[in-house]
């Protein structure tokens, strides 16, 4: 469970107990059929969505596919933390050792950063589909989709490894308790003993200059958009241009405002209690899960019409009205 650190007298823990909200300590188990209710409601939309746009030959485009990785990504986001959080809540058994608890760091983030490179992807998709209507099937080809794919696979990496990276040179020997029911950067780096500035600084740094940028890129490439959508002569073609791109824009908000909003918080209010800050951290976690595909399903005309086709072939059309 734990090490003696070289050329030191301190002890190096290299195995920890996740303590997911520990103000509650044996009434845990009360939040077991909430978080159950949300991670199945989770899985649900998201897969709904993607299965019709993979069984549905006419969304086989590149926009429809980019909201069925990213709404993948969304059930990969959730199930790398409540599987684990739910076995903990009902067991008390959640014990992970320090190179588990780097892989589940390394995935969280990773997951959370290339959530945001896809939205950069569909932004410059449909920047080429709005505003060069006539060149966009020669422009995005199915090879081109995958290389930007597969860029923003390798710039999340990127961003994320060097955090992971020096997180596994600290020492632990403050606790071997985490005060957090996942392995997050700041709960981990809490129990470190030494200096650690050079972690903040590069985990903060990576966070700041990645937001700063992403918001240039897609404010200037919803600009140009929009300006190009108001220049389109159909009222029609123009209408639909900028529903499009008013669903893009609604999941863009949902995924930057609780990421950014959780950090504040977390940052600001020191006289909070843990219960709290967990509770944001499951709030910038899990409401983009919850959001994008409600958004996508009942905003997007086509999903939200396969989708209806789908429920009326399943039971009657009223009830497929209230649930669209």
């Amino acid at each position: 469970m734990s090490r003696w650190s070289n050329g030191s007298s301190n002890v190096s823990y290299t195995s920890f107990l996740l303590v997911g909200f520990p103000g509650l300590r044996e009434s845990r188990a009360l939040l077991l059929l909430p978080f159950l209710s949300l991670y199945l409601m989770i899985i649900f939309t998201n897969a709904l969505i993607i299965h019709t746009v993979l069984t549905q030959r006419s969304l086989h485009q590149p926009m429809y596919l980019l909201i069925a990785l990213l709404l993948a990504v969304n059930i990969c986001a959730a199930s790398t933390v409540v599987p684990a959080m739910l076995f903990s809540f009902s067991t008390h058994w959640n014990r992970i050792s320090l190179a588990c608890c780097l892989i589940q760091m390394f995935c969280i983030y990773f997951l959370i950063v290339f959530d945001c490179n896809i939205l950069l992807v569909m932004a410059l998709d449909r920047y080429v589909a709005i505003c060069y209507p006539l060149r966009y099937p020669e422009i995005v080809t199915g090879r081109l989709l995958a290389g930007l794919v597969g860029a923003a696979a390798t710039r999340s990496t990127c961003i994320v490894a060097p955090v992971v990276f020096l997180a596994s040179r600290v020492h632990f020997c403050c606790s071997d308790v985490i005060q957090h029911f996942a392995c997050e950067h700041m709960a981990l780096m809490k129990l470190s003993c030494g200096d650690i500035s050079l972690n903040k600084t590069v985990g903060l740094t990576v966070r700041i200059f990645n937001r700063v940028l992403d918001m240039l890129l897609l404010g200037t490439s919803y600009l140009h958009i929009i300006h190009a959508a108001f220049r389109i002569s159909s009222g029609r073609a123009r209408s639909k241009a900028l529903n499009t791109c008013g669903s893009h824009l609604l999941v863009i908000f949902t995924v930057y405002s609780s990421t950014m909003s959780s950090s504040i918080v977390y940052r600001t209010a020191r006289t909070a209690s843990q219960d709290v800050h967990n509770l944001l951290s499951t709030f910038y976690l899990l409401l983009p899960c919850l959001v994008n595909p409600i958004i996508y399903g009942t905003r997007t005309k086509e999903i939200k019409y396969h989708l209806g086709e789908q429920f009326l072939s399943s039971g009657p059309r009223d009830t497929m009205m209230s649930m669209i």
